[in-house]
């Protein structure tokens, strides 16, 4: 355990509290793979976790989660709780309490229930370690009371087991298989946070596979073409599936992913796709196409233009040349030469464009 993890532990102990750190650090620890986020689990209450470290109000979520980060870590500080009452499938009333093992009773998964002290003492209270030899998705108590309580346990655990690359116990993979409708219940902005973290991950062709495999499509309102490419920017997969419209993306996504179609739909990268859509939208497209980084790059350097900006004369030097009135026709004039510099018919010189716009725009 890192000095700075142990030390936040410490401070919790030293103002009379327990705290250990709990979940995904902790697994990822004795999977011997590398993680920044830590979850820490105590009896003290929100208040006195912004009071011991000095924090504002913003740090405090609508659950009681205290957050906040150092050079090296994000952490996440909970209260020992019972979720008390749920209301569209969400928590709306916590119990905090004293006791770990009735905190850590309430948690999804089996390998997300192991935790550890300031020591680096490890607790399993529920064989989380032998899940993770394994390599197998284990639920904590009863299935049905721990899907119906949040069914978005039923989408994590597809994205714990493509991100690990483990296999999901029978018993659970049959649940989720038979009562996915439990999915429908969710508003589309859980389910896009969930699916976006599946197709942000390395492995995400097996989560994608799980989901075809649990015929989840209809409940999440996607559907994949069967021809997909795993692209590195999860937009990448979002403008190669079908979904509905009450997914929300933001205004540049929406954007990202609708130009992503269409360079798609164009079928190979030059410098005029380059120059309309950008660099990072023609990588994107570019893994779907097959075409390399590299040669993206390699292209994009060498455009004689990167904007209108860089042509060799503007708006008012077409007016001067061809000596008419300021009008609309001088952005179709641009446009000409815009291509004809990005096709390489038209060297990018001042006496080069004079040249061309009195022989075809007078």
């Amino acid at each position: 355990m890192n000095n700075k993890i142990r030390n936040i532990l410490l401070k919790l102990e030293a103002n009379g509290f327990d705290a250990y750190v709990i979940g995904g650090y902790v697994r990822d620890y004795l999977l011997g793979r590398e993680s920044f986020d830590v979850d820490i689990c105590t009896n003290a209450k929100p208040n006195q976790i912004k009071e011991i470290f000095d924090l504002g109000s913003s740090t405090e979520d609508n659950y009681g989660r205290v957050y906040f980060k150092d050079s090296l870590y994000n952490y996440d500080i909970t209260t020992f709780r019972r979720e008390a009452k749920y209301v569209d499938r969400k928590p709306t009333e916590l119990d905090f309490i004293n006791d770990i093992n009735e905190d850590v009773s309430r948690r999804d998964f089996t390998i997300n229930t192991i935790y550890m002290d300031k020591n680096g003492t490890i607790y399993d209270p529920f064989d989380g370690r032998v899940d993770l030899e394994n390599k197998i998705i284990r639920c904590v108590g009863s299935i049905n009371d721990k899907m119906v309580e949040d069914p978005l346990r039923m989408l994590r655990l597809i994205r714990f087991a493509s991100s690990l690359n483990f296999e999901v116990e029978e018993n659970l993979k049959n649940y989720v298989k038979q009562n996915k409708q439990l999915i429908t219940t969710l508003s589309f902005n859980r389910k896009k946070e969930e699916l976006d973290k599946i197709f942000k991950d390395s492995n995400k062709l097996k989560g994608i596979e799980l989901i075809n495999e649990y015929k989840l499509n209809d409940v999440l309102n996607i559907n994949f073409n069967d021809s997909i490419v795993y692209t590195d920017d999860p937009l990448g997969i979002w403008a190669q599936i079908d979904f509905s419209d009450e997914y929300s993306f933001s205004k540049v996504d929406t954007e990202t992913i609708n130009n992503i179609k269409k360079v798609i739909n164009y079928g190979i990268i030059d410098n005029v796709v380059l120059y309309e859509y950008g660099l990072y939208v023609c990588i994107i497209a570019g893994e779907i196409l097959g075409t390399s980084r590299s040669i993206i790059s390699d292209i994009y350097k060498n455009m004689p233009i990167y904007s209108s900006k860089d042509i060799a004369l503007n708006g008012d030097d077409i007016i001067d040349i061809l000596g008419i009135e300021p009008s609309g026709i001088i952005k179709d004039i641009i446009f000409d030469l815009e291509v004809n510099i990005l096709n390489n018919i038209l060297k990018n010189d001042y006496d080069t464009l004079k040249s061309y716009l009195l022989n075809n725009w007078r």
